[in-house]
């Protein structure tokens, strides 16, 4: 994530998106199929949007803990309703009995679910005015839970649930006032609901490449949490090994609470050989 010079054209920072009015949404597809592809990848307008995304949404948290207070809106309000209902069908479709240890095939049953109900899920989360961007930005939320043939989730999976995130601000769904619930609320919740997949279903890892990382399944949290650690006077590295402080923090701090869980991905081709390009998030050159 060594290259941040170029910023989006629309982030949460954004009051009301200009470039989405008159676009023709479309269904996202994937573009990056070679190694070499990857620096169409690096030089899409999509590559400028999501960093731009994910590096407002890091400095929004700097210094931040999980319990600050914050502006919950009614968009954010619906996106919590949408992961208690994915919540919800994990309970609804209990493992099945089968040989195999792990990628349990109940989960495809629960996908299936997902894959047949993602556009009216959406839909109450757009503007009135932006209905039609529903099948592009419910691309991004089928691919964010995992992969029914493999029955596996990783980095790849949890990049689509950031760029689902970051549709719904370019479309206006999600404002500038969102920024803190975007991340405390939000994501943090589909993490929950994300480990409880992962758990419940036993599934792989996607692609896991152990030195990327400290988690095979997620990586945003780490950069996020560790913004939230900025200026702290007494939490330095070395605590993050220390089960106390771990047990004491982790309620205030993503990157903590992912150490209790498990007690550089977006340039790698494993991981954006599976990214999908639409209207929202273009493999379009970025212009000049």
């Amino acid at each position: 994530m060594a290259e941040t010079e170029q910023r989006p054209e629309s982030t949460p920072e954004d009051e009301a998106p200009a470039d989405t009015a008159n676009v023709t949404f479309m269904v996202p597809k994937k573009e990056i199929s070679m190694v070499p592809d990857m620096g169409k990848w690096k030089r899409s307008q999509a590559y400028a949007d999501y960093m731009g995304f994910i590096l407002t949404l890091n400095e929004a948290v700097k210094a931040k803990k999980l319990t600050c207070e914050y502006q919950v809106s009614e968009t954010v309000e619906k996106l919590l309703d949408l992961l208690e209902t994915l919540d919800r069908w994990i309970n609804e479709t209990p493992p099945v009995d089968q040989p195999s240890r792990f990628g349990n095939k109940a989960y495809r049953t629960w996908f299936a679910k997902l894959d047949k109900e993602a556009e009216a899920l959406v839909l109450p989360v757009l503007p009135a005015d932006k209905c039609a961007a529903a099948p592009e930005v419910a691309v991004y939320l089928k691919e964010s839970v995992g992969n029914p043939t493999r029955i596996d989730y990783g980095t790849g999976h949890e990049a689509a649930f950031a760029a689902f995130l970051c549709c719904l601000c370019k479309v206006g769904a999600l404002r500038v006032d969102d920024q803190l619930a975007i991340v405390f609320k939000v994501f943090n919740r589909y993490l929950l609901v994300m480990r409880k997949l992962q758990r419940t279903y036993r599934m792989e890892p996607a692609g896991s490449q152990g030195v990327w990382g400290l988690d095979d399944f997620q990586f945003l949290p780490f950069i996020w949490g560790s913004s939230q650690f900025i200026d702290h006077p007494t939490l330095e590295p070395r605590h993050f090994i220390d089960e106390r402080v771990v047990n004491e923090h982790h309620q205030d701090y993503m990157f903590l609470e992912c150490i209790k869980f498990i007690n550089e991905c977006l340039e790698k081709f494993p991981v954006i050989q599976h990214f999908k390009f639409g209207s929202l998030l273009s493999i379009q050159p970025v212009k000049p």
